[in-house]
């Protein structure tokens, strides 16, 4: 009855699965197919994207951790593999005794003792406790491979964003660059109308401080572009100024596919490392239970020791020195205060938490690429829209420098059209940005990059 609540426990995250929607609710997840998330940077179309991931994976610090952790895991299994095999340990054990006195109680006596063999020791694994122990360390093996997929795909995420984000602030300065020309050649044009008496001191004043005010804002763009290139610097294992030469000069935005394949939900639950790790959390919490079950019924160990003793070195070639010893060893959990009934019980709610942690992560899963699926699209349109709106915005800025020119307008369109111009450019270069890192955020929740062509990365 306890073996058959262990595996139903075991297999209820498996089953509980089974119940989740087939497809993402979405508008934007209208494409089908295998979702292209193995190598999704490469969408980009991006040489230096591609060669700054290529780098971070190979050396980024909380990746080596990772993976040394994994090391750990693996050697903790192979701890628990070795106790299910017999122990054999060799001894040698020389000595100097003074002992009691002799001789007509006049004198001590001293003497040498000199013993070499052997011990062994084997545990009979009669009620699967150190099966169950192996297959928990195994699955912990598990867990942590795939924590360190977890830690890859934010890696990886994490790389690409900064880099989009990068991008995108140097498409902003460029864009206020070029605000700032304009508006200078605006306040040129005022001061000049002003002296010839066409304009008035109140139009150079308010250019000037229209211009001033777009200047303020290259300070803080300009941190923001230093900060991100120090972000990926060190993402890249390197300090945080070792990418300025490299990436100070600006780029474009990484391109955008029009359509991303996600796939079924039940391929998402295969691939997502974060789902995977709770997948094999419960399995060992399963095997715990197992192992803290067998800790209530005897334990049978059969011990044998060997080997010779002697008063020289000499003397350890005598048989008359042999000895051996071998018998079986019982030990019987007879009163323990409830200890082992305790630690059973506390395995089990353990198997209990576990379960309904891979649920949540799978909901959480399921709500993080919902969201990313929505705010990708959503932005989308955000951007169509923008882009309409930057075009008109362009045209109305000519038109109001132009019939400020001809004295048919007076400076107060220019500057209100060109004030219009830069926030609706500025909004677009935020929403371009926000295309690419939605992607990403896309990218993430699907819990593609750590797989390469073998499978493994």
């Amino acid at each position: 009855m306890k073996r058959a609540w262990c595996v139903m426990m075991a297999g209820a995250a498996l089953a509980w699965s089974a119940t989740t929607p087939a497809e993402f609710h979405s508008r934007a997840a209208g494409a089908s197919g295998d979702p292209a998330v193995s190598q999704w940077w490469s969408t980009f179309q991006d040489r230096e994207l591609d060669s700054l991931i290529e780098r971070a994976v190979r050396a980024n610090l909380d990746l080596k951790i990772a993976a040394a952790r994994l090391m750990e895991a693996r050697g903790s299994r192979g701890v628990a593999r070795s106790a299910l095999l017999p122990s054999v340990e060799v001894s040698d054990s020389p000595q100097r005794v003074r002992g009691g006195l002799a001789q007509g109680f006049s004198k001590t006596y001293e003497t040498n003792i000199l013993q070499q063999g052997f011990d062994a020791s084997w545990e009979l694994d009669l009620f699967g406790g150190k099966r169950h122990g192996l297959a928990a360390a195994t699955a912990d093996v598990v867990a942590t491979e795939e924590a360190r997929r977890g830690t890859l795909v934010s890696l990886l995420a994490e790389v690409a964003l900064h880099y989009g984000e990068l991008r995108g602030t140097q498409r902003r300065l460029g864009i206020a660059a070029e605000n700032i020309r304009v508006q200078a050649d605006s306040l040129g044009l005022a001061k000049v109308r002003a002296e010839a008496g066409l304009g008035t001191e109140l139009d150079v004043a308010r250019q000037t401080s229209q211009l001033a005010a777009t200047q303020a804002m290259v300070p803080a763009l300009e941190a923001a572009r230093e900060a991100g290139i120090h972000r990926l610097s060190v993402l890249l294992g390197e300090e945080p100024g070792a990418l300025l030469g490299e990436l100070s000069e600006a780029r474009a935005l990484p391109a955008t596919p029009p359509v991303v394949p996600v796939g079924l939900t039940s391929e998402l639950l295969k691939r997502r490392p974060d789902v995977r790790r709770a997948d094999a959390e419960v399995t060992a919490a399963s095997e715990r239970v197992g192992v803290a079950k067998s800790d209530l019924f005897p334990k049978i160990v059969l011990t044998g020791s060997a080997g010779r003793q002697g008063t020289s070195f000499s003397g350890l070639t005598l048989g008359a020195g042999n000895f051996f010893a071998a018998g079986p060893a019982i030990k019987l959990p007879i009163f323990t205060g409830g200890r082992l009934k305790a630690n059973w019980e506390t395995q089990r709610q353990r198997l209990v938490q576990s379960q309904l942690e891979y649920q949540s992560v799978v909901l959480r899963s399921f709500e993080e690429t919902e969201n990313a699926l929505t705010a990708w699209g959503r932005e989308q349109e955000r951007r169509e829209r923008l882009q309409s709106a930057a075009r008109a915005s362009r045209e109305a800025t000519g038109m109001a420098t132009e019939l400020y020119t001809r004295g048919l307008a007076d400076f107060l369109s220019v500057l209100d059209a060109q004030r219009e111009q830069l926030r609706i450019e500025d909004d677009l270069a935020v929403s371009d940005t926000a295309v690419v890192t939605d992607l990403v955020a896309l990218y993430k929740a699907l819990g593609g990059g750590w797989e390469d062509n073998t499978g493994r990365r």
